[in-house]
């Protein structure tokens, strides 16, 4: 992919089935619908491009049927999921062993969902695959990271990553190898405010002792005692502990968490790139980090200055030069996700909307009360990420870079 935006395939994974299906997700009811639609009122829909700038290319995703969701998930979770009981409301109690109560009820239409959902980020996967079809994917719909192999957990009911991932993972032809078949590497990056144990743990120590490591997972997230995943992976990565995986990477951040914390990590990030040296990229983009979100633990911005996380994501996509796919993630303050997300396509394609833009007048602008316009700023919480704390946090991840270039050596792939 060529830096800036000329010459970039940008495809949008959307159809009337998978919104209907995601906007009966009980954690975010309609949220899906309302992203999509500011998607569209803003006009980032139009096939159209007078300037010869990059467009962004709708796709309808493939229901993914039972074996391609067995590429990772057990097939007694399968079985109950796509054919068990689904009842009517919420409120009631059904496959309790399968992790489907509490944060995870079931809910009318469930299978469909779960087939949709998974059907579209293996179709974003897909995309990416296939030669000249697309440099970044976009599935707002996905990004489901606490979904376990035989358990949904956290609002997550199928491990949509972690299917994308094994798909991106599989052996492809590569110019100059002749018949050989190269074997992609993939970076899983997670903004989320939440670990993503799911993916993780998934992919933990799985690359640990191999010659060709092709998965490195990198979360950037908060935990606390009584936070939300409890995981002993959610840690800091400690590289020395006899437990440590240098393609399994956290890096926790504390409460108030701000465009200035993230403007001083992201070199880290950027070092892990350049020493792992991915062909793909995978960023699970969750937004209730943003300020205003229910969560009211970090105080992020959605843009405007250094460290904000259009800021991060511009960096991914217009500077990386890697292969792309954007998922969506946790974010509970409805209009904002749809503010972020729609900002995040427009930085997808390469000509940012501005952020002081006008809601457009549509079904739902009175949501977008009291400000109306594009932009999530910054409130007054205090970041308590010392810089003490950064500090230690740059030592750590200068040794796990060099942990990590040394075993991808430094010759030709």
């Amino acid at each position: 992919m060529e830096e800036g935006c000329n010459h970039r395939n940008v495809v949008y994974v959307v159809s009337n089935e998978l919104v209907k299906a995601s906007s009966l997700l009980p954690s975010n009811r309609d949220r899906s619908l309302l992203v999509h639609s500011l998607v569209k009122e803003f006009g980032l829909l139009n096939a159209d491009s007078d300037d010869g700038r990059a467009v962004l290319q709708p796709i309808r995703p493939t229901p993914a049927d039972f074996k391609q969701l067995s590429a990772y998930h057990d097939r007694d979770y399968l079985e109950h999921l796509l054919h068990g009981e689904v009842i009517a409301t919420p409120t009631q109690s059904s496959g309790g062993e399968y992790g489907l109560e509490e944060d995870c009820p079931s809910f009318p239409h469930l299978p469909e969902y779960v087939r949709l959902v998974a059907g579209a980020s293996l179709t974003a996967a897909k995309a990416l695959r296939e030669d000249n079809q697309a440099s970044i994917s976009i599935c707002w719909d996905g990004g489901r990271h606490h979904a376990q192999k035989a358990q949904a957990s956290g609002f997550c009911y199928v491990a949509d990553c972690v299917l994308a991932i094994l798909a991106l993972k599989r052996p492809l032809a590569r110019e100059g190898l002749g018949r050989h078949l190269a074997k992609p590497r993939i970076m899983y990056l997670d903004l989320d405010l939440h670990f993503s144990d799911g993916v993780s743990q998934a992919f933990h120590s799985s690359s640990s002792g191999s010659s060709s490591p092709q998965v490195l997972t990198f979360s950037i997230h908060h935990a606390a005692p009584g936070f939300f995943p409890a995981s002993e992976l959610a840690s800091l990565t400690d590289p020395s502990s006899t437990a440590f995986d240098p393609f399994t990477l956290c890096l926790p951040l504390e409460r108030g968490a701000s465009n200035k914390s993230f403007s001083r990590i992201w070199p880290l990030v950027e070092r892990v790139k350049d020493a792992f040296r991915p062909d793909y990229v995978v960023v699970q983009c969750g937004v209730d980090g943003l300020a205003g979100d229910p969560y009211a633990t970090w105080n992020w911005s959605l843009g405007g200055e250094e460290g904000s996380l259009g800021w991060c994501v511009d960096r991914v996509c217009n500077q990386w030069q890697r292969k792309t796919l954007l998922f969506g993630g946790g974010g509970y303050n409805s209009p904002n996700v749809a503010r972020a997300w729609t900002y995040l396509t427009s930085i997808a394609l390469g000509r940012p909307l501005p952020l002081d833009a006008d809601i457009p007048d549509h079904g739902a602008f009175p949501l977008y009360a009291p400000s109306f316009t594009l932009d999530v700023p910054p409130g007054t919480m205090l970041d308590r990420n010392t810089d003490a704390y950064l500090q230690h946090v740059e030592e750590v991840f200068a040794e796990v870079s060099q942990v990590i270039e040394d075993r991808m050596g430094n010759g030709t792939r």
